[in-house]
């Protein structure tokens, strides 16, 4: 099969556990904040395969135009951590500077302890997923796939990343046969099939109608808690926020305004009192910050109340 160059691990790496097929039918034991010991343990183990995120004094600014400023954040090894925000506030570009497709004009990124290198973030375990899938419409699915493998098992591990998604008997069509969904599915085991010990998802399902939404992002939580990657997650849905992650962080006035924890046990139901009461929480943090720049503030009493979150649940 067809590839481009190969990206070599670098010495002392610690590859991440080959992808393997989940049948939808399996079920998902709970982790992260009020599992059980045993999950809790196995969740310790999978986050020795994850990258350690340490941001120190970042910043980011576009000629006089700051966008980021005095950003310190720490994300675990294993950790899901989701960006919520007013557009325009900093949180794909912050994301940018995590992947190394921009450099910042203060401050350091550091992956495992190790500096970030822009010109390296390959070998640093760090994979990409955008809103886009960016399939090449003149190479079959599984030929996108294999983008960046070299060696003899590349089939095989071609295989195992589209079987990992259910795409498996997908790999001979081309890109244009696919539902917009598939070609998620594919650019997800694309990134997959690097064995990415930080995978940042650059609101990677807003084009998705809401049932496909729903079902990526099952698949997204249950391949994170199969292979025990760090997850960086920029999306302006805050339901999808909470139902995935571990912690969700409000990026406004240049800096991190909120940096809310998750304690709930999964898989977690979208219906349920502490899911929605976390989620208008989140929501109504996020409104209270206007879009004309002169600061945080209340809502004016004159406006309308928040609608249930069964009806409002973006974060504009």
């Amino acid at each position: 099969m067809p590839s481009t160059l190969n990206q070599a691990p670098t010495a002392g790496r610690q590859e991440a556990p080959a992808l393997r097929a989940v049948p939808s039918s399996q079920p998902l034991a709970p982790t992260g904040h009020g599992a059980p010991p045993a999950a809790r343990t196995a969740r310790s183990a999978l986050a020795a395969t994850g990258t350690h995120v340490r941001v120190r004094q970042l910043g980011k600014a576009y000629g006089a135009r700051q966008v980021l400023a005095d950003i310190d954040l720490d994300i675990q090894p294993g950790d899901f951590v989701a960006i919520v925000g007013r557009s325009g506030c900093g949180k794909s570009t912050l994301l940018r500077l995590l992947a190394g497709l921009e450099g910042a004009t203060a401050g350091h990124i550091d992956l495992d302890g190790a500096p970030l290198r822009r010109e390296a973030v390959a070998e640093q375990g760090l994979r990409l997923m955008f809103q886009d899938a960016r399939l090449l419409p003149w190479k079959k699915v599984g030929e996108n796939v294999a983008l960046g493998l070299k060696g003899p098992d590349t089939a095989q591990r071609v295989h195992e990343a589209l079987a990992s998604v259910g795409l498996a008997e997908r790999a001979h069509d081309w890109p244009a046969a696919l539902s917009g969904g598939q070609r998620q599915r594919v650019a997800l085991a694309r990134a997959l099939v690097h064995r990415p010990r930080l995978l940042l998802l650059d609101e990677p399902l807003g084009a998705l109608d809401a049932l496909t939404r729903i079902e990526m992002q099952q698949l997204i939580e249950s391949l994170w808690r199969q292979h025990g990657f760090t997850a960086v997650l920029v999306t302006h849905d805050v339901s999808e926020a909470v139902a995935l992650a571990d912690r969700v962080l409000l990026i406004e006035d240049q800096g991190v305004a909120l940096d809310e924890a998750v304690p709930m046990p999964r898989p977690r139901q979208r219906g349920h009192q502490a899911f929605a009461a976390l989620e208008d929480r989140v929501l109504q943090r996020v409104l209270q910050q206007p879009d004309n720049g002169n600061g945080p503030h209340t809502l004016p009493p004159e406006l309308p109340a928040v609608p249930a979150l069964s009806t409002l649940r973006w974060a504009v």
